[in-house]
């Protein structure tokens, strides 16, 4: 039985499905991902074997390519959050792990671009661990 992933973005407008296995889960650090993602580093899972299905909402789905690059990023146009991306005439997908709503059963294989890390992303485990938002 294939698996199955179900997500969306933080407004729920868009919602979707994917079928089948994440073959890599890597956390880029590069400055374009710290860029369109505004934290530490991308967290993406990638697949050239699952399908997406998009539940609805697809017409809220917007991709935005760096010129001159490989460098995409796909999201809401309502509320802004990362959405999934198909890449390379349909050979890669591309979904970024925290848009989807249950638990992946894969670990990040790597750390990439790390040479690249924000100058404060270093040693973020010693950080105070806090459940909910400081008093």
């Amino acid at each position: 039985m294939s698996k199955r992933y179900a997500g969306s973005c933080l407004c729920g407008e868009v919602r979707f499905e994917i079928s089948g296995a994440f073959e890599h889960f890597f956390l880029c650090h590069c400055d374009r991902c710290r860029k369109d993602t505004g934290s530490a580093h991308a967290a993406n899972l990638f697949s050239t074997t699952a399908a997406i299905t998009w539940l609805s909402g697809q017409e809220n789905a917007r991709t935005f390519q760096v010129p001159s690059s490989r460098h995409r990023k796909s999201f809401c146009s309502k509320c802004g959050s990362a959405l999934p991306d198909v890449q390379f005439d349909g050979g890669l997908l591309v979904v970024p792990a925290g848009s989807l709503d249950v638990d992946i059963d894969i670990e990040p294989n790597a750390h990439i671009f790390f040479a690249e890390r924000a100058n404060w992303d270093e040693q973020l485990e010693a950080a105070p661990k806090i459940d909910g938002l400081p008093g």
